[in-house]
């Protein structure tokens, strides 16, 4: 009994200490944004010998930064890199002295520098160009030549590079051209100023084809010049993306003014436009670009034109026409292998499915379907578990010990960021022993994130967590759902944080929209629902998996549609279906929007994991995937665009 309650005893001191760290840290926090150096101080004392204490060092020189003496930076910069403020620090204190042009200083700590912005290497292009050995032509030319609005330190550089002709006019209009493709009308527009000749361009031409593509088209002159002929070309891929038959039809009436070269031009946008609106007539339009150089968007919707009409031909010389680094995407590896088996060259395509069978992802897994191979979870090696030796020694990390302090104040940018650094050099084992620490503090996003990123051993059960199981199983058969989709659908939408919300105001482990909460509670008859409840914990699963039945009834119990449902709403999902059958995997790899087409992957690749894990009946990743039928009259009714 005595020994009991010295244990309580001591329990109760530790928290009582931790909740004083805690307020401690908070309220050095607090003077940092208001500027009290004094309450800072006072605080930082407070901390000494906590695993927080380099916050308050951090702050401290962070506040007086301009002023402050240069051997406390230097000592604080010299510490081992064990936490990304230091880093931060670095990166303020760097360009502290390229603006006061201390470049000696800046040169002996900018080699340690770890994480780099465009400002910073900017700067550093400053000091090398000050060299008289200096160069920088290439490094000068790659941050050049793309459609970005730099920062206003990189002005000079560029300054200096076309001054000694580093840069030639026809880079000018090389980053021009890149601007307008990437829509980039403020930078344009202070470029038009620097062309020449019949590269000129009018700022306000610009503007008004921006705003309105059509009307400027309306009343614009011919396009006699260069210059008038790319502003032209801009309204134009502006009206494709509207409507590709009202920009053909206005190239109809313009061609004829253009060069060859700017006739592919045209051609690459609109089929390139076209595909994304999952026009049949892409795949035509961009055979009429040719030769035309195509950027990395326009030849992966080349592809996935190809691959609505299951044009393996077509398919495969879209990727081969691919750079090197784009064809060594799995996406790209898989559908080439795909093409291949098309075409009735399978010692071809196992070439690329082997190697691409060992990947757990997506396309790893259909390879391995595609070579025959379906190795289950339990087949695997062994993999390594942590002991409590292995735990006890994690513990002791400064940057777990501040990643746990900070979860548990509820700072969950701050922990993020002190997690990704401090796990970013370990080993599978030391990841795999984060990763059991993170699920035992139920940080369950991060222990699946370290637990992700293991190269030769993996524990599955830490990659793919199914926390909240009681709680879940009656709502799961409620409404009859599948329970590996529902943990597919959740690991995906919030890695089981239960207080995550989205910048669009998705809130909770199902990331349910207020709005869609609202519909659904009425259908569900909750009387009593308000707003705050969907943060609470069953009533968010409750609400979500009622959704999810709901929009599986609505597609024909197809959850690749379902996914892609709720995701972008019904309405999107029902219009991306085909004008003739298609694989699911098809399906998925066409939708327009990147981040509903890298969701539903990701969600049906989960969701064939966790029925591993949940010993359901074996169903490969493509019968999951299944056919989605074309579209009819019937399966084209308006469904609520709720989500």
């Amino acid at each position: 009994m005595r020994r009991f309650l010295l244990l309580l005893t001591c329990l109760f001191l530790s928290f009582g200490a931790q909740a004083d760290t805690d307020e401690d840290f908070l309220q050095l926090r607090e003077a940092y944004r208001k500027g009290d150096a004094a309450q800072l101080a006072k605080f930082q004392r407070r901390l000494k010998g906590s695993p927080l204490e380099i916050y308050g060092r951090y702050y401290a020189l962070r506040l007086t930064l301009k002023n402050v003496d240069t051997k406390a930076v230097t000592d604080f910069l010299a510490q081992p890199e064990d936490s990304p403020v230091i880093d931060r620090l670095r990166g303020e204190w760097l360009k502290e002295l390229a603006k006061n042009q201390d470049w000696a200083a800046f040169e002996a700590e900018y080699p340690r520098l770890i994480n780099e912005d465009t400002e910073l290497a900017c700067y550093h292009l400053q000091f090398r160009q000050s060299k008289p050995d200096n160069s920088v032509d290439e490094a000068v030319r790659k941050l050049w030549l793309t459609g970005k609005t730099l920062p206003d330190n990189c002005a000079p550089v560029f300054a200096a590079a076309i001054a000694e002709g580093a840069l030639a006019p026809q880079d000018l209009w090389q980053r021009m051209r890149l601007a307008l493709e990437a829509g980039n009308l403020t930078l344009a527009k202070a470029l038009a100023p620097l062309l020449q000749g019949e590269q000129t361009i009018s700022p306000e031409a610009l503007d008004a084809a921006g705003k309105d593509a059509e009307g400027w088209l309306d009343q614009a002159p011919p396009p006699r010049t260069e210059g008038a002929r790319a502003v032209t070309l801009f309204a134009l891929g502006r009206l494709s993306k509207q409507s590709p038959d009202l920009a053909l039809a206005r190239w109809n009436t313009l061609s004829a003014d253009f060069p060859p070269d700017e006739q592919r031009y045209f051609y690459s946008w609109l089929g390139y436009e076209a595909a994304r609106k999952q026009d049949v007539r892409a795949l035509g339009w961009y055979l009429h670009a040719g030769k035309q150089a195509l950027t990395e968007q326009q030849s992966a919707w080349r592809v996935r034109a190809a691959l609505r009409l299951q044009n393996w031909d077509e398919v495969l010389n879209g990727i081969q026409s691919m750079g090197m680094e784009q064809q060594a995407d799995p996406t790209w590896r898989y559908w080439k292998a795909r093409a291949l088996l098309g075409l009735n060259k399978p010692l071809e395509a196992r070439r690329l499915l082997a190697p691409l069978s060992g990947e757990f992802h997506f396309y790893g897994q259909l390879a391995r379907e595609e070579l025959g191979s379906m190795p289950t979870l339990e087949n695997r090696p062994d993999t390594f578990k942590p002991s409590e030796k292995d735990i006890k020694a994690m513990l002791a990390v400064p940057g777990v010990q501040r990643t746990l302090a900070l979860y548990r104040m509820d700072l969950r940018a701050d922990a993020l960021k002190e997690w990704s650094w401090t796990v970013r050099n370990f080993n599978d084992r030391e990841l795999l022993t984060a990763a059991e620490i993170a699920r035992r503090n139920e940080m369950y996003d991060r222990a699946i994130g370290a637990a992700s990123l293991t190269v030769n051993e993996h524990d599955f059960g830490l990659r793919y967590l199914a926390p909240y199981r009681e709680v879940l199983q009656s709502h799961i058969q409620e409404n009859g759902l599948e329970e590996a989709w529902v943990y597919g659908l959740m690991r995906q939408e919030s890695r089981f944080v239960s207080s995550a919300k989205s910048k669009v105001g998705a809130a909770g482990l199902m990331q349910i929209m207020p709005a869609t909460a609202r519909w659904v509670a009425r259908k569900l008859g909750l009387k009593s629902y308000r707003n705050n409840l969907i943060h609470q914990l069953d009533t968010n699963l409750k609400l979500g998996t009622y959704y999810m039945k709901t929009v599986l009834n609505w597609f024909d119990d197809s959850p690749v549609l379902a996914s892609a449902a709720y995701n972008a709403g019904p309405g999107r999902a029902r219009r991306w279906r085909g004008d003739q059958p298609l694989e699911g995997a098809i399906y998925a790899e066409t939708i327009p929007f990147e981040e509903t087409r890298d969701y539903v992957k990701k969600v049906m690749s989960n969701t064939a994991y966790y029925a591993e894990q949940f010993d359901a009946p074996p169903r490969t990743l493509k019968q999951r995937l299944g056919v989605v039928t074309p579209k009819t009259p019937e399966n084209q009714q308006a469904i609520p665009d709720e989500r």
